[in-house]
């Protein structure tokens, strides 16, 4: 096996959109970020990882893991993704994966929300995706902590346990227009707004369709709303599809936690299953898409939109499945006594 790579994405951006002032919602700020990185190297370094790909920013997250690095500690190799341009828009990530792409990462882990996820997402391919919740609404990404999930990063990408016992494949929604094609891994509303503006969504009375690759009870976001009326498990390989209309219009209200701090009553006209591969067409001419909880497409009046339901979306790491791997295979722990048994 040659050099043992993997990529660490940390958006600096993520967590603080408009919801964070209307709702209150928690801030992941760059010392923690960068804190979560250092970490995520630590245990990298603990799984015998030769090389370590970390992003770089505006935000000073890379800068201050320049700093730590400089101060020495055992750690893997560390490079940062350098050659293109800095441009504090999305781009960043998506440059910044396929750099780890083409250098041969063996898995990705992203520090971001929802959209950061989406991003990273499209341009990972094959690589397992990783990621972790650092941004307001995190319906996709996993709450873990970084140390941890940097040892079953690690040890996929050295080689050690099997990446298909410990991934699985996801299910994306691929919205497609006659400029653009993008995905989301959560969720595709359609908004009567006339312009993307503030990109976050808090208000939910102008929305008109909502389709959902999983709806959790618990969740939180627009996939919240699904999921107090038709739950779908993320095993499923349906996804959900709402018909929404104003409060005191629908036969059915929500109230659903579309953000942290945030409980709308959302109008609710009808629902059903979302089979894969069947296209649907988007009445939002003249409106405004929404992806993963973002306004992201403007389109004109007459301008059709489709969106399809596909099972082949990302690969993405179940920690706790891999850190179960590593107990029954007993990658981190040593005999004291090699072949004597243990005193009771």
């Amino acid at each position: 096996m040659g050099e043992t790579v993997a990529g660490i994405v940390a958006n600096p951006a993520s967590g603080r959109d408009i919801r964070r002032l209307v709702a209150q919602a928690s801030v992941f700020p760059t010392a923690e970020k960068a804190n979560m990185v250092q970490r995520l190297l630590a245990a990298f370094a603990v799984t015998g990882l030769d090389r370590a790909l970390v992003s770089t920013d505006l935000g000073g997250i890379s800068a201050a893991v320049l700093r730590a690095l400089g101060r020495g500690g055992s750690w893997p190799k560390v490079d940062f993704c350098e050659d293109d341009a800095l441009t504090g828009t999305a781009a960043d990530t998506t440059n910044a994966v396929r750099r780890m792409v083409e250098a041969g990462a063996g898995v990705i882990v992203v520090l971001g929300g929802d959209g950061t996820a989406r991003v990273a997402a499209a341009a990972c391919e094959d690589v397992p995706l990783l990621a972790l919740s650092t941004g307001t609404n995190n319906a996709f990404p996993q709450m873990q902590e970084a140390t941890v999930a940097g040892l079953a990063a690690g040890l996929i990408a050295t080689g050690q346990i099997d990446p298909d016992l410990v991934t699985h494949r996801v299910s994306v929604l691929e919205v497609v227009t006659k400029a653009r094609r993008e995905i989301a891994l959560v969720d595709v509303c359609v908004s009567l707004s006339r312009h993307i503006g503030a990109r976050a969504l808090w208000d939910p009375s102008s929305l008109t369709e909502l389709y959902c690759t999983f709806a959790e009870p618990d969740g939180i976001g627009l996939s919240s709303v699904p999921g107090q009326l038709c739950p779908s498990p993320r095993s499923s390989p349906d996804g959900v599809a709402l018909q929404l209309g104003p409060v005191g219009e629908t036969p059915y209200v929500v109230h659903a936690p579309i953000a942290p701090g945030l409980v709308r009553p959302v109008g609710v006209r009808g629902w059903g299953l979302l089979r894969p591969g069947v296209r649907v067409e988007l009445a939002a001419a003249g409106g405004v898409i929404a992806l993963d909880g973002e306004r992201e497409l403007e389109l004109k009046t007459g301008e059709s939109a489709f969106v399809e339901l596909k099972p082949d979306g990302p690969w993405v790491v179940d920690v706790r499945a891999a850190m179960a791997e590593a107990a029954r295979k007993g990658l981190l722990r040593t005999e004291t006594e090699p072949g004597k048994e243990r005193r009771r």
